[in-house]
């Protein structure tokens, strides 16, 4: 799979365990390395200037999508490749999928798990067929997983569904799955016996 942007939605703190700065970092630097253009919040604070702070040191792109509302409030980056400001939250993450081929989350709170279940939704609706990973830095995301698999044991989600969200421990093992990634075809949400 051609890989020309990536979506990744992390933090506006850092978090606790230096390991998560040290992994938006790498994250940032290696796609540029890769050629491969960062799209993000848009924001110059936690986890997320980490990110485009490293993409743009390392000779890469950094595409910000902020809500106009935000762009004060988290005081957006002034020094990204593009700044794309709309008008509400929706757009931003309308746009922000536009603009990527996969979507990968690093750690963050609420606003970082409505993001990426929201486009892993989109996959599991046939709406779209980009990868959609959870970057796993320090186990971050192991009570995550232990739910999810829980969800397809108690019958909410599908294990073709479960499925579609890659996980990997390092950035490199997660574009390396990105870029082989073969979406499962999903032809309907619900089979008439399941109702």
């Amino acid at each position: 799979m051609e890989l020309k942007a990536i979506c990744v939605y992390c933090g506006s703190s850092e978090g606790r365990n230096p390991e998560y700065a040290k992994a938006a970092e790498r994250l940032g630097r290696l796609l540029a390395e890769r050629g491969i253009t960062l799209v993000y919040g848009g924001a110059n604070v936690g986890l997320m200037r980490i990110l485009a702070d490293a993409a743009m040191a390392g000779g890469g792109k950094a595409v910000g999508v902020m809500p106009k509302a935000l762009v004060e409030k988290e005081k957006a980056h002034g020094n990204l490749t593009r700044l794309h400001v709309v008008a509400s939250m929706h757009e931003r993450k309308a746009l922000m999928a536009e603009l990527s081929d996969g979507f990968i989350a690093l750690p963050g709170g609420a606003g970082t798990m409505d993001e990426l279940f929201e486009v892993w939704t989109w996959a599991q609706l046939g709406f779209h067929r980009k990868p959609c990973g959870l970057l796993n830095i320090a186990s971050y995301y192991d009570p995550l997983a232990a739910f999810l698999d829980h969800s397809v044991t108690e019958g909410f989600v599908k294990d073709l569904h479960r499925d579609m969200l890659v996980m990997a421990d390092t950035p490199e093992a997660m574009l390396d799955r990105f870029r082989t990634y073969v979406p499962p075809t999903v032809e309907k949400w619900i089979q008439r016996n399941e109702t």
